[in-house]
């Protein structure tokens, strides 16, 4: 008898099925870090995601008998998961970020940035005005910049992507947080299509992740779009033309806030005068920079 058959004719309970998947979990090679960080933290949101139940389901619950087709879509789920490396989210299609669910598709990142950190305390004390207008540039799934909408609800916000498949995604997620009045997406490569505009908060998680580390990186990374986490050789080949325009579209006050992950040393090796200022993230992570328009500007003064 397989696996398969005897899961379906011995275990009965959620709860049977999320130790299930806990043990199956633990013999197998995966990586954990879209979402959860251990193999029973993924099993439990592979288990409740699957039944469409939310974390806090009244625990006495668990004991829930499953039927026949909600037993084979939990195995289904976990023999793609282990097979083929798939990061739990996408299999359900859904993530969390600030609290806050996103539809998620091969298209789009798995949303984990941790300028989330920077978000909930509203950029203080580097943002000295209220942002009237931000930009959201690589938005993928819309995530940060629908975040940034809830955070300041009297802001407009324009979310980029030079993927088109993306921003149907992410125009999805608008609509689900009912923010169609306020944030908008626009089909962009880098600032092409943003011609005349003007930010307050320029927030910008780039492809930069290099050669080496996407070469090396566990299987899970390999499922997202490429395209949205390499940059050539050293990672930089975006950051490179995003710095040399960023200037151009900051009100006099703005700000931008990056994230280049672990390339940070290759980028301040490449702008030893530039005083980047690295943010200490509160829930952890690496790689978030502020620039102010004065400082982007003297390094465009600085390239001429």
């Amino acid at each position: 008898m397989s696996n398969k058959q005897s899961a379906i004719r011995d275990l009965n309970t959620i709860k049977d099925f999320i130790r299930w998947t806990f043990s199956r979990f633990q013999r197998s090679d995966l990586f954990y870090g879209h979402g959860t960080d251990n193999p029973w933290d993924e099993s439990v949101h592979l288990v409740m995601g699957a039944l469409k139940l939310s974390l806090d389901f009244d625990r006495d619950m668990l004991d829930c008998a499953l039927t026949y087709d909600e037993k084979k879509h939990i195995l289904k789920l976990v023999q793609t998961r282990i097979t083929k490396r798939e990061p739990l989210p996408y299999l359900l299609g859904e993530a969390w970020f600030m609290g806050l669910p996103f539809k998620v598709t091969k298209d789009t990142l798995i949303p984990r940035s941790p300028i989330i950190s920077l978000l909930r305390s509203e950029f203080s004390p580097w943002l000295k005005n209220y942002p009237s207008h931000i930009l959201d540039m690589c938005t993928g799934s819309g995530c940060l910049g629908i975040a940034a909408a809830l955070v300041f609800e009297e802001a407009d916000v324009d979310i980029s992507d030079i993927s088109e498949a993306a921003l149907l995604v992410a125009n999805e997620n608008i609509a689900r947080h009912q923010l169609e009045d306020r944030v908008h997406a626009i089909h962009s490569d880098m600032f092409k299509s943003l011609t005349g505009k003007q930010y307050d908060l320029i927030i910008c998680n780039p492809p930069y992740v290099d050669a080496d580390d996407f070469q090396n990186a566990p299987a899970e990374f390999h499922n997202e779009p490429e395209l949205a986490l390499t940059s050539g050789e050293d990672g930089l080949n975006f950051t490179h033309e995003f710095l040399a325009q960023a200037a151009h579209y900051l009100q006099d006050d703005g700000i931008l806030v990056y994230e280049v992950g672990n390339t940070e040393v290759t980028l301040q090796a490449a702008y030893p005068s530039i005083p980047f200022m690295w943010v200490e993230l509160e829930q952890g992570g690496n790689g978030v920079f502020i620039l102010t328009k004065e400082q982007l500007s003297e390094l465009l003064q600085e390239q001429k």
